[in-house]
């Protein structure tokens, strides 16, 4: 008789050395929502009460990267006073910061503007509107922000949305392209070639460089899409691209 598989744990925080002023406290090796959440969490510590000399704190998908003032500080010392804040919780299952958003954003699935969408549905197996049903089913977390100015890495999706990218580049896609792939979905904040699929598109303007908060979006907020018709998106005007927040908190 087999035994029962147990549950897949995740990784225990681990620390490294990145650069001459730099630590990078990791949570998990592969991307899952616990270890996303335990980087995020963890960075809001931080910052709320951070240890002499930190200077700076960004996230990944799954790790947490300090930068520190070398008259301050070194590695070994902020390594030191960053092991009771670990051994604190589990981070695991810490509860995500405070201030976080719910947006919802309109956008326009298939058609000329997101062309992919069909491509995407056969390798799910489903009909076109059902892959748009899927994306727009439930909120989706900003796991970290990076590549572009503002750009977020959204996800997870479920486990059949983990298809590959593309084996060829598509030319460019515009700001505002909603793209899939390996269970992620990535909002573009610039318009830039790409090996994801373009499945729907926003209006949504995620860099604003001239404002006092030139990223829209923080790691933490949740995007919910909702499906517009072509018509209605072209009589999109505001810079939010139709989109309305509320505090999750």
């Amino acid at each position: 008789m087999s035994r029962p598989v147990p549950p897949e744990q995740p990784d225990q925080p681990k620390v490294h050395v990145l650069g001459i002023d730099g630590l990078q406290i990791r949570f998990g090796a592969t991307l899952s929502e616990a270890a996303n959440r335990a980087a995020l969490a963890f960075r809001a510590a931080v910052e709320a009460d951070a240890p002499p000399g930190v200077e700076e704190a960004a996230t990944s998908l799954t790790s947490v990267y300090l930068r520190f003032s070398l008259a301050d500080t070194d590695h070994v010392q902020l390594t030191g006073a960053l092991q009771p804040l670990l051994d604190r919780q589990d981070w695991y299952q810490a509860d995500l910061p405070r201030g976080r958003r719910l947006w919802r954003v309109p956008a326009v699935f298939g058609t000329e503007l997101a062309p992919q969408l069909p491509d995407v549905a056969a390798k799910l197996g489903i009909p076109p509107e059902d892959a748009a049903a899927a994306l727009c089913a439930a909120p989706l977390r900003v796991q970290a922000i990076g590549f572009a100015p503002g750009q977020p890495y959204l996800g997870e999706l479920p486990p059949e949305w983990d298809i590959p990218r593309q084996t060829d580049l598509t030319p460019r896609v515009p700001e505002g392209a909603l793209v899939v792939a390996i269970r992620q979905v990535v909002l573009f904040s610039v318009s830039t070639p790409t090996g994801w699929w373009h499945v729907g598109q926003t209006a949504l303007r995620l860099f604003r460089p001239d404002a006092p908060e030139p990223f829209l979006l923080r790691p933490g907020d949740e995007l919910r899409f909702h499906s517009v018709s072509p018509e209605e998106f072209d009589n999109i005007r505001d810079p939010d691209g139709g989109a309305v927040s509320e505090r999750l908190d």
